[in-house]
């Protein structure tokens, strides 16, 4: 029995002559989806399946279909004569135009049952000739195959050994989806030995030495996997100690390693090839000099064996040594194999004669990540989920490895320069800091942070740019935005959509044992970047900034300029600037009456209701009323449009507990309940108690100007405390106030028992408020019945991506990250806000 080996992503195509059992084979060996038939393409295109003529038209689609099927990853069959070699190149270059192996099975019969075969069929009606002239053709593709780029290669010659053939699917040596890590990816070594001994040690690595005291293998106790991304040789002291090391921790399978260009380089040296000694090549060529001579046979040998690059865990991982575009993870081809050796340029040289490498990380968009080398970096920097981890250890730098998945970055320090380099390591950037490019914000965005990573869809960010673009704050202001939030679960108390029990229950389901209830503002989110200085500072002239949760100016001027005056008095009142050592702080507030901002949304949306309402239903009761008295019954009509009115009537109430008239700043007040930032500082993991006392400071400079929050502080395992804050929150909400927001008391940082982010805050809204939002009947039975179904997924799941954006940018902006970096991450958080999730949740 013949075992046909063919990869599991790869384009067959079957070989044969009329009647040698094509379509049979191809049926019993493959799903009818994978197989393209060019009988049943020649039928799509004219009709008839035997039309000679339409053969060019049908050959033309299958090889689009061909192509369709490749590009999504998708096994292919073909099934035709394939005895031309005009037919088998277009196979070939379709293939290759995909990165996939081209793969040819060859099915030979004797030419009189071919014969035999073909006269039974009533749709075959050429002559024995024709037949004559395929089994010629047959023979010639012999040796041809192989040459004309098929890399594999299977013949069978009889109907028997044809019967017994068995299809063994077989996955490329770069597919190791099942190795699960976890991962110590290490960066280029360029012969650094004992860097790397160092490394690995720091890494929690044990080595194994031989005789002679030399490191032969490592091993780790919590059986991790060393991956090494190329270039361990040339240029350093010891290339033969480096690879001794790894070629016995992937012999011993404790370690992969994928190629780097220097190791093809050396491999061509040693296979006897004309290569241009430079680089560093001299060096190993001298080091290798002095081992045995076998050495020098087992680096070839193993160099030879390298795969181009590795996917791993289940696709989320692949690692090449200069990157690799998403289209061409998981593929085989000369052109695959060449951008993972040595990436893309652009044709241009730099001022040190070096070529310009393409930015292709930048559209990077995959799913994947990718993590390589090659290009030397001061430091690891990730964009669009890759990192390049190449720190120039060989030029005096550091070299670096990078744990999967924790995405923690370790690094030990060369113990010299051991090569000059021809560009500085610490050469100027690209661009400066401070220079925004459209590219760094348009398109799909793949966006990965210390607190996860998310992808944001083209139509989300074209959204967010029309926002920034024509509407929002200086750039170089905009340094945080704040997130949505989720409501609590939903109650299934009677008359209520949301209670407290249900967000103390979220929270208990997490893991919190200690929550703040804070007073819920009904006004309009403020987030206020105030300055010591009101003719400047680190973010450009002026006072500071006022915008909104979209990041437009608030009020614009001289309103903004006014309230910035206020703050910052307060904050010099209350002490700040000296207790934090600031000159500039970062307030998260709430600025009350919510009709100063919104009365005209409040006229046109709620107010016109409410008029309609009290104009219509006290019409319509009077004439019920005299219906009633003509003797109708109209009785229970009555009581519906009655209850009506009454819902009319408090919903009317409660937008107007909202509304008192202003002038300017007259009749505004600010509800700071967080002190985000400060100089090089993020204050996200201060706990609540921390912020509010702050906030509390600043209402005691100016009582007139910020309003307090209220807010108890509930310890979950208390059942008396759990009952006191549910009996404050029906107080508030009676006395007209919107609601609460339940927060970890832990701070805006904190995270669950199982080390994931929590919800920075859960809002629970009053039955009253929630009249505004639902509409004024609301409360009706069916419906509140209806309403209880609602879904809340979606909205957790947005309110948790822009929280973790958001610390993402405050940890940026105190760590001194160049202004594109942030500005990514705000920029993030304004395109999640254009997802579709009912906006009444």
């Amino acid at each position: 029995m013949a075992v046909l080996d063919v990869p599991e992503l790869a384009l067959v195509a079957l070989v044969g002559v009329s009647g040698s059992g094509k379509s049979t084979f191809a049926r019993r060996h493959f799903t009818p989806s994978q197989v393209l038939s060019s009988d049943a393409f020649r039928a799509m295109v004219a009709d008839d399946e035997n039309d000679q003529s339409a053969s060019a038209d049908a050959f033309d689609a299958l090889h689009y279909v061909a192509g369709k099927r490749l590009r999504a990853g998708r096994l292919t069959v073909v099934d035709a004569t394939n005895l031309q070699p005009h037919a088998r190149a277009a196979l070939v270059r379709v293939a290759r135009e995909h990165d996939v192996l081209p793969v040819a099975i060859v099915l030979d019969v004797p030419e009189a049952l071919a014969w035999a075969r073909t006269e039974a069929r009533a749709d075959r009606t050429f002559g024995r000739q024709v037949l004559a002239r395929m089994s010629r053709d047959l023979r010639r593709t012999y040796s041809q195959l192989a040459r004309e780029g098929f890399r594999k290669v299977h013949v069978l010659r009889g109907v028997d050994e044809i019967d017994a053939a068995q299809i063994r699917v077989e996955r490329l040596f770069n597919d190791r989806r099942e190795l699960t890590g976890p991962f110590d990816i290490v960066g280029d070594v360029h012969g650094c030995r004992a860097e790397l001994e160092s490394l690995l040690g720091r890494l929690g690595w044990q080595l194994h030495r031989d005789e002679a005291g030399r490191a032969v293998d490592a091993t780790h106790p919590a059986g991790r996997t060393a991956v090494f991304v190329g270039d361990l040789v040339d240029r350093g002291p010891d290339s033969p100690g480096v690879l001794r090391l790894v070629m016995g921790m992937v012999a011993a399978g404790h370690a992969l390693c994928v190629p780097g260009n220097h190791e093809q380089k050396l491999l061509r040296k040693l296979r006897g090839r004309n290569v241009k000694v430079a680089h560093g090549l001299a060096e190993t060529l001298e080091q290798l000099a002095a081992e045995p001579d076998d050495f020098s046979t087992e680096v070839a040998t193993f160099v030879d064996g390298l795969v181009s690059h590795y996917v791993l865990d289940g696709g989320r991982l692949v690692v090449a040594h200069a990157g690799l575009k998403e289209e061409y993870q998981g593929r085989a081809s000369g052109r695959v194999r060449a951008f993972a050796l040595y990436g893309e340029t652009t044709g241009e040289t730099d001022e040190y004669g070096l070529p310009v490498r393409y930015p292709w990380a930048r559209e990077y968009r995959g799913s994947a990540t990718v993590v390589y080398g090659h290009t030397p970096t001061p430091e690891p920097e990730w964009v669009n989920n890759t990192i390049c981890i190449d720190t120039g250890c060989v030029f005096g730098g550091r070299l670096t490895a990078l744990r999967y998945p924790e995405r923690e970055l370790v690094a030990v320090p060369a113990e010299r320069e051991w090569y000059a380099p021809v560009r500085p390591l610490t050469a100027a950037p690209a661009r400066p800091d401070e220079v925004l490019e459209l590219t760094d914000v348009v398109g799909r965005r793949h966006v990965e942070h210390p607190y996860g990573s998310l992808t944001v869809p083209a139509e989300n960010t074209a959204a967010a740019l029309e926002v920034m673009s024509r509407f929002a704050v200086d750039p170089r202001w905009l340094v945080w935005l704040p997130p949505t939030m989720a409501p609590c679960s939903t109650s299934k108390l009677d008359g209520y959509l949301e209670h407290p029990a249900e967000a103390f229950a979220d929270y208990r389901a997490a893991g919190v044992d200690r929550v703040v209830c804070e007073e819920k503002h009904m006004g309009s989110r403020a987030v206020v970047l105030v300055y010591r200085d009101a003719d400047g500072g680190p973010f450009g002239p002026g006072g500071g900034v006022v915008h909104t949760r979209t990041g437009r100016p608030f009020f614009g001027a001289p309103l903004d300029t006014e309230l910035l005056a206020r703050v910052r008095t307060a904050v010099s009142a209350a002490g700040l600037w000296e207790e934090l050592d600031t000159d500039w702080l970062l307030l998260d507030c709430e600025l009350l009456p919510w009709s100063a901002k919104a009365g005209g949304l409040i006229r046109e949306q709620y107010a016109s209701v409410g008029a309609a309402g009290r104009a219509a239903l006290p019409a319509a009761l009077a004439a019920l009323d005299a219906a009633a008295a003509r003797g109708l019954d109209v009785g229970v009509l009555r009581d519906r449009v009655a209850g009506q009115r009454a819902d009319l009537l408090a919903y009317t109430a409660a937008y107007r507990a909202y509304v008192r008239p202003t002038d300017g700043l007259r009749g505004v007040t600010l509800a700071p309940f967080a002190v985000l930032a400060g100089r090089k500082a993020s204050y996200a993991d201060r706990d609540h108690g921390w912020h509010l006392a702050l906030a509390d400071r600043l209402c005691a400079a100016d009582p007139e100007f910020f309003t307090v929050t209220r807010r108890q502080v509930v310890d979950l395992s208390d059942t008396e405390a759990v009952r006191e804050a549910t009996d404050w929150w029906l107080a508030l909400t009676a006395d007209g106030g919107e609601g609460m927001v339940v927060k970890p008391y832990a701070g805006p940082a904190a995270r669950s028992d199982r080390g994931s982010l929590l919800q920075p805050g859960i809002k629970c809204r009053g039955r009253e408020y929630l009249r505004i939002i639902y509409g004024p009947s609301y409360t009706e039975p069916a419906r509140l019945a209806a309403l209880r179904g609602r879904s809340l997924g979606r909205k957790r799941g947005l309110a948790l991506r822009e929280h973790g954006l958001g610390l993402a940018a405050l940890d940026a902006l105190a760590d001194g990250a160049p202004l594109w970096r942030r500005h990514e991450l705000v920029f993030a958080i304004l395109a999640c806000e254009s997802e579709p999730v009912d906006p009444r949740l």
